[in-house]
């Protein structure tokens, strides 16, 4: 055996540097998401909740020393450009007064949280010698329960924010190292509705605190190895980077759309409104909301972090380079929300649909103005159950639109067909195990089939939705809070709308019990709560 020992350090020298170099550049894009993608598997390995630890309801993220979202890992859509607000709040309202070891939690709608059940944890990265944080790292977490007027926290028929939870403005979760945990608890069990579960909830934030020391150890790794000017350097450039192939994007959509427009109705009776206007020349495009419906009083009503989300997303999916989605993105994008409109909502108004119900809807009127393909099913489909004991959240799948696919020049080549029973754009949430669902809950999955024939026809067809039904073994309060139980998934060039959805509660003496788009129902062992959810669009004219 040979062994070698090093008598002395070996000088740092860094062959990086701070000029953009392509093959860095792409080492950098992934080395940026694959932090990202470690955070969020440390936090699935160490939560407690079943939504975070099997269905994945969570998002990771890392930011620069301003709050810019540097890369956010593919997890839930609606998360993605929503964090960004909330780093920057906590920036603001800290400055001065961050120390290494600090910790802040967050969930207030109206200063860069989403709904109240989304709780972000944000953790400001200090490097050696640094007074200031160099950067920032947050999870997001849907928690299963905050609080609220029903089990799950996602009242159906809430029509102010303090009916929907326990809301967390800024809070500090550790403070220089030490876990404020009684504080915390005490948060969580006060206020007109208390949390359900503050145990359950503080061991889901020590998950989400795990991740974000994940996420600070491999960014001082990467500091180690290429020096504090080459990451800050990178940082700015793969930002640049997905600003140039949103751009690109851009100037594909001229050829085809110049200014599009769509108005998409929802089963309350409001509306989103959207016109996009591309400059080809400037390579820039205008997405203005004018026209949306005013805010609600019901809980429709979407933050403006949330409909930001919704657009990044949109123009991320015109994009075809493997990137990270990061603020680049949103750079030749200019968005006009309408003041007292449902998309920028003012306090006390209840916003638990707007980030799951009114976010799809944004999405897919944004798809629809772009003539990019039919609707996907305008909902989540967020079915709540539980009681003092037990409570559970989900979302269930349906159909996606089918759409076309064109040239450089805009011509349609060719087009392919939706996807039956599968999460649509803002939710990329995983469905509970059966076995997982029915070992932690009194609950029996009966059956969940493919919808047939739900989907819209056309050229290509949309994909169909699903039927769901659960039987209760316990007395529980179940909730649905849905859309499209009015009006289906558009088609588009032609192509026919998808069917409209169904909730229904199966009584053990064969009643049954017809709900609307929201409604509750106290369930009895052995009662049935059934869901089907919608078909998508159709695109095309014509039978393929």
């Amino acid at each position: 055996h040979l062994l070698l020992e090093r008598t002395a350090p070996r000088a740092q020298r860094f062959a990086a540097g701070t000029q953009v170099d392509p093959v860095l550049l792409e080492v950098f894009n992934n080395l940026f998401m694959n932090i990202a993608e470690q955070m969020g598997l440390q936090l699935q390995n160490t939560a407690y909740s079943v939504n975070i630890k099997e269905r994945l309801d969570f998002s990771c993220a890392l930011f620069d020393a301003a709050g810019n979202l540097i890369a956010n890992a593919p997890h839930m859509p609606v998360h993605l450009g929503s964090m960004g607000e909330s780093i920057r709040t906590v920036i603001d309202r800290n400055r001065g007064a961050m120390h290494p070891g600090d910790v802040y939690v967050l969930n207030d709608p109206y200063h860069g949280g989403t709904h109240l059940p989304d709780i972000t944890v944000i953790t400001p990265v200090y490097l050696d010698g640094q007074a200031a944080p160099a950067f920032y790292v947050g999870s997001r977490g849907h928690h299963a329960d905050i609080g609220g007027l029903t089990p799950g926290s996602m009242p159906p028929f809430s029509t102010r924010i303090e009916e929907e939870g326990v809301q967390l403005d800024n809070v500090k979760l550790v403070d220089r190292g030490r876990l404020c945990e009684q504080e915390v608890l005490a948060l969580l069990a006060g206020g007109e509705y208390p949390s359900r579960n503050p145990q359950q909830n503080l061991a889901d934030l020590k998950a989400q605190i795990a991740a974000n020391e994940k996420g600070a150890q491999e960014l001082r790794k990467m500091v180690a190895q290429f020096g504090l000017p080459v990451v800050q350097a990178y940082m700015q450039h793969v930002q640049d980077n997905a600003e140039e192939c949103v751009r690109r994007a851009i100037t594909k959509l001229a050829a085809r759309v110049k200014n599009g427009r769509f108005t998409l109705p929802l089963d309350n009776g409001a509306q989103v409104q959207v016109a996009v206007a591309i400059d080809g020349a400037r390579r820039t495009a205008r997405i203005d909301f004018t026209g949306t419906s005013p805010q609600q009083a019901n809980n429709f009503n979407a933050p403006t972090a949330v409909c930001m989300a919704a657009v990044l997303y949109v123009f991320r999916i015109l994009v075809d380079d493997d990137i990270p989605l990061n603020a680049g993105c949103l750079k030749p994008i200019e968005v006009i929300i309408p003041e007292g409109s449902m998309l920028r909502p003012e306090p006390p108004a209840s916003v638990v649909a707007g980030n799951v119900e009114t976010s799809t809807c944004i999405t897919n009127a944004l798809i629809g103005a772009l003539g990019l393909m039919g609707s996907s099913q305008c909902t989540l489909n967020n079915f709540t159950f539980g009681n003092a004991e037990h409570q559970y959240y989900e979302t269930v799948s349906g159909g996606s639109g089918a759409g076309g696919e064109f040239d450089d020049q805009g011509q349609l080549i060719g087009g392919f067909d939706g996807t039956s029973v599968v999460q649509t754009h803002m939710s990329n949430s995983r469905l509970t195990d059966p076995e997982v669902l029915e070992w932690r809950f009194p609950v029996r999955l009966e059956s969940y089939e493919i919808r047939s024939g739900s989907g819209g026809a056309g050229r290509w067809h949309g994909g169909d939705g699903g039927v769901r039904r659960l039987r209760f073994l316990q007395p529980m309060t179940a909730s649905i809070l849905s859309n499209g139980r009015v009006h289906g998934a558009f088609g588009m060039a032609g192509g026919g709308a998808g069917a409209v959805g169904i909730n229904r509660v199966l009584r053990t003496d064969g009643r049954v019990d017809e709900l609307q788009h929201i409604g509750s129902a106290e369930m009895q062992p052995g009662d049935i709560f059934e869901i089907h959810t919608p078909g998508g669009g159709g695109f095309g004219k014509g039978e393929s």
